[in-house]
């Protein structure tokens, strides 16, 4: 399976590199790649491939790293996969807390 993208400029994904402490934990719970280590500190290498599966964010030990999780990521890429052309995650539009599937 390819490197899949989310969608453009709608995740939620913030690193704080002053909280950061270097561990490495995120870079390793990450299934897209998406944090790189650089300088003793993470670095966000590309957010549009954030899916928002808030394991990085659950694994920091210095809580630098906060994302919105939910099935808004799962529902994009699995939509993309079955070649669905529109708009691959129906979430965006909906309220927090509130689910599209």
């Amino acid at each position: 399976m390819g490197q899949y993208h989310y969608l453009k400029n709608v995740v939620t994904l913030a690193l704080s590199e002053e909280k950061c402490v270097g561990c490495g934990i995120c870079i390793e719970v990450c299934p897209q790649g998406v944090i790189v280590m650089g300088d003793g500190t993470a670095h966000l290498l590309n957010r549009d491939d954030c899916m928002e599966c808030g394991a990085c964010a659950s694994n920091c030990p210095t809580e630098a790293i906060t994302v919105e999780a939910g099935v808004g990521c799962a529902a994009a890429v699995i939509n993309s996969a079955l070649g669905r052309t529109n708009d691959a995650c129906c979430c965006i539009i909906e309220k927090k807390g509130a689910s599209c599937c």
